[in-house]
């Protein structure tokens, strides 16, 4: 009997898993006890101050002689309005995403002569070693493109001959490498998945050096390298607003304290990928989407508040959808009256919404995203306002490229990367300590017995 055979349907591992279940159960009322901060926020919603960052900044609430008063969200790109940035460059009738991996990375806007530079170097960072696609992506190929993606950049690890350097230089080097190389591992890591997994045909599209970040990842996902103007730059949006969101966001805080370690660029990026993949961070997009489907299958009217609100409830209440009483999409860690990034965001849905025919669909989430502040609010007891985060509108965008679920958090990754890059560098130059928090034990001491008495 090998290994598969024997944990197929093994009660052991069942009684395993119950023995934890049985000894590892903490009672709630201790962490009130403790004053324990459960997610490292205190109950009022405000994040435990756990470091500094001049990198970004993400702002809901303004105090007033100590009252918290929240206010409509702002996110800040060192120390500038995100606003401002799209706004920026969408009247010059350019991509941003670029733009603002270079304000992330060195902390200033680039002028006209860097951001060709830069660009000049983020496409020369896009090659991947001789056969790499073929030896590492498509012979082991995943179901799931994050794992595949976290296998690749630990594999990179090998190829490079100063992989262990924490020098700023050299880990400059290897961010520009990451972010230039990203879009190229997961679009073909979805083909090999394609291929090997769904029996579809393997094409495989080398970038082009003509194009930015978000025009080659429609380039190299679509066997016939098409798309139109609205698509790339609602991608390119997409990409720019969701670039870095401070500090304190689960998977950057995950690159500083895996960095406060003094380990590599490669093992530091992998553990944040396996964060962003989780569904209550990076996966949320696709648990939005996902939620919206089965809505449009249960809801016959998609224009009556009654129905929508009635599906709402069921959510909440644990009889819709996947029976977890959340809505997805709605609600963020932080922000209250609004998240930044979907204002920003609405408008260019509605454009693309309009060039797909995909308005009756965006009418439904405008009605959703109108009704769920009022169903949560009269079921359950809030802090604060309440209203839709970038994962509500996101899957639907991607939805409207033809981008698959399979893609749709590892388009997060691509753009976050930059991020947690500048992150990563912002903590080697300040790090002095290895970020370590405390957890207070609460089973009592006892005694060893001996196994013949046990």
């Amino acid at each position: 009997m090998n290994a598969a055979e024997y944990f197929v349907n093994n009660e052991r591992i069942a009684d395993y898993a119950q023995l934890c279940q049985n000894n590892y159960t903490i009672d709630p009322t201790l962490y009130d006890k403790y004053q324990v901060k459960r997610g490292l926020r205190d109950n009022n919603g405000r994040g435990v101050l756990t470091g500094l960052t001049k990198i970004a900044e993400v702002k809901s609430y303004t105090i007033d002689d100590g009252d918290i008063i929240p206010c409509a969200g702002k996110l800040y790109y060192h120390g500038i309005d995100m606003e401002q940035i799209v706004n920026g460059f969408v009247k010059d009738n350019r991509f941003g995403f670029e733009e603002v991996t270079y304000l992330l990375l060195f902390g200033e806007l680039p002028n006209k002569q860097q951001l060709d530079d830069f660009n000049n170097d983020l496409v020369l960072c896009r090659d991947l070693p001789t056969s790499f696609t073929r030896d590492v992506i498509l012979r082991a190929a995943s179901k799931n493109i994050m794992n595949s993606l976290a296998r690749s950049i630990l594999t990179l690890y090998t190829y490079d001959e100063n992989a262990d350097s924490t020098d700023i230089e050299t880990v400059m080097r290897q961010s520009l490498q990451m972010i230039a190389r990203f879009p190229r591992l997961a679009v073909y890591s979805y083909q090999a998945l394609r291929h090997y997994y769904e029996g579809d045909s393997l094409f495989i599209h080398a970038p082009s050096p003509e194009l930015y970040t978000a025009e080659n990842i429609l380039y190299m996902l679509r066997p016939d390298h098409s798309f139109t103007p609205l698509e790339a730059q609602v991608l390119d949006i997409a990409l720019v607003i969701h670039a870095d969101h401070g500090g304190g966001n689960n998977s950057t805080f995950t690159t500083r304290v895996v960095t406060s370690s003094g380990t590599d660029t490669y093992s530091t990026i992998a553990s944040a990928l396996g964060s962003l993949k989780g569904p209550r961070h990076g996966g949320a997009n696709i648990k939005a989407a996902e939620m919206f489907e089965d809505m449009m299958e249960n809801i016959k009217d998609w224009s009556s508040d009654s129905e929508i609100s009635q599906y709402l409830s069921d959510i909440l209440d644990k009889k819709a959808f996947d029976n977890s009483g959340l809505i997805y999409g709605m609600g963020h860690a932080v922000y209250s009256i609004s998240d930044p990034r979907t204002e920003i965001f609405k408008k260019y849905v509605t454009l693309l919404a309009k060039e797909k025919g995909k308005e009756h669909e965006l009418e439904l989430y405008t009605n959703v995203e109108r009704l769920a502040p009022e169903v949560i609010n009269s079921k359950r007891k809030t802090y604060k306002p309440i209203s839709a985060n970038i994962d509500f509108y996101s899957g639907f965008v991607y939805k409207m490229l033809g981008l698959p679920k399979e893609l749709f958090t590892p388009i997060f990754a691509i753009s976050r990367v930059s991020g947690w890059c500048a992150h990563r560098i912002e903590e080697l130059i300040n790090n002095s300590k290895i970020i370590r928090p405390a957890y207070k034990n609460v089973i009592k001491h006892s005694e060893y017995v001996e196994l013949d008495k046990r």
